[in-house]
């Protein structure tokens, strides 16, 4: 058997190149990442330690109420109660979801249509995002729970942005419109009722009106994007319009708002028909400074902010699981 003879190296071959080295930027980009992705895999790994912490102790609370009783009798008497009380909770679970799902069903039909646009994934990073994708989900959350739901929207919904809610425990039964089409295209037959909310028009926004359709920006970091959703719409040829912020209150030097807070306000707006109540009631503390005339410039973005709020929506967003 002949032996093969060892590959001699081509000297003909040109040098091999090596890769490029990042940019500075790029590198601070990556670390930043890097950084996002440890804290999350650490704050998974805290709260899955909390659960199992918090189960525990109530094992052992129950265990010790239980040998704390005299006889069998009462050891019975009270596990059926726990039984009792827990299948009337689960009842009221099942009438909740039933007269949310109602609602929300109902909303489809004649509720105010809100959309929030999902064109702007491709200008943010993987942990703004994730941020764009708990906002969401506490838009839903809360949505739900509202005696006066809105239909709400998802256009232009695709790639990495659709994967993310896709990965929402319960994101299959949501009852909310998605649409990989932009919104021209799911509402090309109601151009003239589009209207973009962007701080950057020059029209206040005096009521809610039911035949129209109201766009949200869905972006996190909006500053590095200053007047983006304006030049969209007016390219698009719709009209646009901003919240009436600056007639109720002043804001601090956080002027922008979550996707959630603008939805939530919209919301409130629609049960209450009290734009001051609104603001109030959904904007935190620390965004306000008091109380605003007619004469304050009314710079409030109503896109998005940054990703600050988003333990505060982690705890409030139950029940997303089901419809």
């Amino acid at each position: 058997m002949e032996s093969e003879s060892p590959q001699q190296p081509d000297h003909n071959a040109g040098p091999v190149e090596s890769p490029e080295p990042l940019s500075k930027n790029a590198r601070k980009k990556l670390l930043k990442q890097q950084r996002w992705e440890a804290k999350k895999a650490e704050k998974k790994a805290m709260m899955k330690e909390h659960k199992k912490r918090e189960a525990e102790r109530k094992k052992r609370e129950w265990e010790e109420k239980l040998g704390s009783l005299g006889s069998e009798e009462e050891r019975q008497k009270l596990i059926e109660s726990r039984k009792g009380l827990r299948k009337e909770r689960m009842e009221k679970r099942c009438e909740e979801k039933e007269s949310k799902l109602e609602r929300l069903n109902n909303a489809r039909v004649d509720g105010q249509n809100i959309v929030i646009d999902l064109e702007f994934s491709h200008l943010m990073n993987p942990a703004q995002l994730n941020s764009l994708v708990q906002q969401i989900m506490y838009c839903y959350a809360v949505n739900g729970r509202c005696p006066c739901p809105a239909h709400l929207w998802l256009t232009g919904c695709q790639g990495e942005m659709q994967s993310q809610l896709q990965r929402l425990p319960g994101y299959e039964k949501w009852v909310i419109d998605k649409e990989s089409r932009p919104y021209v295209e799911a509402f090309q037959h109601q151009k003239d009722n589009l209207v973009y909310l962007t701080a950057d028009s020059e029209t206040e926004l005096d009521d809610l009106d039911p035949k129209k359709v109201y766009i949200i920006g869905g972006m996190v970091d909006r500053n590095r994007w200053k007047g983006i959703t304006l030049k969209k719409a007016k390219d698009q040829g719709i009209q646009t319009a901003k919240l009436p912020i600056g007639y109720y209150l002043k804001m601090s030097s956080s002027q922008v708002l979550t996707v959630n807070q603008v939805v939530e306000i919209l919301l409130k707006y629609l049960e209450t028909g009290d734009w001051k109540a609104s603001f109030f009631q959904v904007i935190p503390q620390r965004k306000r400074c008091g109380t605003g005339s007619e004469d304050n410039e009314h710079d409030t973005e109503e896109e998005v902010d940054g990703e600050g709020d988003e333990l505060e929506m982690k705890r409030q967003c139950i029940e997303t699981e089901g419809p």
